[in-house]
């Protein structure tokens, strides 16, 4: 049975399903539903928890073993797999096995990354998923965030202005983590009072999540101003500038081959279909992202995209010190700003 994340209470109230699969990658969220369910298991009698985390050389006949000898205690008890996706290997058949005799008085937790539609149809997901509940977990998206952090402050307790609920989400920026901390220190701090604006600025540091796919989002979709933003974070945390590069370069890279693809007729999800193996990219991700590809390729043009990534050459020769004139730091944001939709400084230009 599959089910949405906040679902789950409900289902767990209705009773406890042998088997439980959390997937995504939202940590948040992740760690959210699994402790939920743990709760439940406790209240139920399930007090044993074994913890497996699946690297190479793992042993799936220890889940087997494991289950198989509970009569021996006599107890309940909560068995749990931390596994990617695409690391499951050997462990398809035991968990097929597995799901055949389930074994009485044990729960099974799978907490695994992002599972694919067609991931679903595979016989070992399709044989859990049949005795148990298969929760996705999704990413919060920007245009859900104010909504996401209004639930969050009803469900403990505060009271909040809309103007404080929309700049609470522009602080935090998807960062569920950091706005589950802020929203505890709001609590502490601000108590049975109407959380203002002044609230926000005076107690919400700035938790942006600036990581390099952020900024690779912002300058596909050309908003200059949250590019800059990012950028500037990514550089006052000490993030190389070499993986700054790389992700900008490998968008350039992905943005090249779809414009060349669209030039020559083909729908933007057959381009995409079609990129997706040669640059070690999902499908599904990169479809989620098309409306983006799509505006930077129309915003810039094949040509310029080109320049672009011969600009972002001459950046990597000038970080390797092959290259002898020119401030690597300056070019670097210049190619980052230039990709957003500032026009190209005329020192940068030249040299490209």
């Amino acid at each position: 049975m599959k089910i949405r994340f906040e679902q789950l209470p409900g289902q767990l109230q209705k009773g406890l399903a042998p088997v439980y699969i959390i997937a995504g990658d939202e940590p948040l969220q992740i760690e959210e539903a699994c402790d939920t369910i743990r709760g439940a298991a406790k209240d139920n009698g399930f007090t044993d928890r074994v913890v497996h985390h699946v690297e190479p050389g793992f042993s799936w006949q220890e889940i087997l073993a494991e289950a198989n000898s509970l009569s021996l205690f006599a107890t309940r008890q909560l068995i749990e797999i931390r596994v990617a996706f695409d690391k499951i290997g050997d462990g398809k058949k035991v968990l097929e096995e597995y799901a055949k005799n389930l074994p009485p008085d044990t729960i099974l937790l799978i907490i695994t990354s992002r599972i694919s539609k067609k991931h679903e149809k595979t016989k070992w997901f399709a044989a859990m998923e049949k005795h148990g509940c298969f929760v996705q977990v999704w990413p919060v998206e920007p245009h859900q965030m104010p909504g996401w952090v209004a639930h969050r402050l009803k469900k403990a307790g505060l009271r909040a202005e809309q103007e404080a609920i929309t700049l609470l989400a522009d602080l935090l920026e998807g960062n569920l983590l950091a706005a589950a901390q802020e929203i505890e220190r709001l609590k502490l701090l601000a108590g049975s009072e109407i959380i203002t604006v002044d609230t926000v600025q005076n107690v919400v540091s700035d938790s942006a999540r600036y990581d390099v796919f952020g900024l690779a989002d912002a300058v596909l979709s050309g908003d200059i101003r949250h590019s800059l933003r990012i950028y500037n974070g990514l550089v006052s945390e000490g993030t190389e500038p070499t993986i700054i590069l790389w992700a900008l370069t490998r968008e350039l890279r992905l943005a090249n081959h779809m414009a060349s693809g669209l030039r020559h007729g083909m729908t933007i999800d057959a381009v995409i279909e079609q990129v997706a193996g040669p640059h070690r990219q999902v499908p599904f991700m990169l479809k989620k992202r098309k409306g983006h590809y799509l505006n930077f390729i129309h915003r810039h043009g094949e040509r310029a995209i080109r320049e672009m990534i011969n600009h972002g050459a001459r950046i990597d020769r000038m970080l390797k010190g092959a290259a002898p004139h020119g401030n690597p730091s300056d070019e670097l944001q210049g190619l980052a700003m230039h990709m957003a939709g500032l026009p190209t400084p005329v020192s940068l230009a030249s040299n490209i």
